[in-house]
């Protein structure tokens, strides 16, 4: 059963930078694609970040181009989001998941294309 746990969530002033973290078990981590998505209250949840299976390629949302990147370490079987500049707006639940497919890279920034979810962590950026 894969299961995946984020952490490092947290409230933090306008400016300000987080780290989050998806520890990933029950399959091969190495093989899957990982993304981040969020969701604000009220809103529906959106694609933010993912990275390929091999780590040679990233997308981000235009609004956290430039602010957020995503890494892993396939040998911790961890997926990172590093969040610099931080924004209000970025205030959201974040979920880490984990693409469908061993080695796909199919619609990486649509929900639809992840077959596991984490629990969430929180995030919230005070102005």
């Amino acid at each position: 059963q894969v299961q995946l746990v984020e952490s490092g969530g947290g409230l933090v002033p306008a400016g300000g930078s987080l780290r989050l973290s998806c520890a990933a078990s029950g399959r091969t981590f190495s093989s899957y694609a990982m993304g981040w998505f969020r969701q604000a209250p009220g809103k529906e949840r959106e694609f933010v970040a993912a990275v390929t299976w091999s780590g040679g390629s990233k997308s981000y949302t235009d609004s956290v181009k430039g602010r957020f990147i995503i890494s892993r370490d396939n040998a911790k079987n961890t997926v990172y989001l590093q969040m610099n500049s931080l924004k209000p707006e970025d205030t959201a639940v974040y979920y880490c998941a984990q693409h469908a497919t061993s080695r796909g890279i199919m619609g990486l920034t649509r929900a639809t294309a992840y077959q596991y979810w984490g629990q969430g962590t929180q995030v919230t950026v005070s102005s």
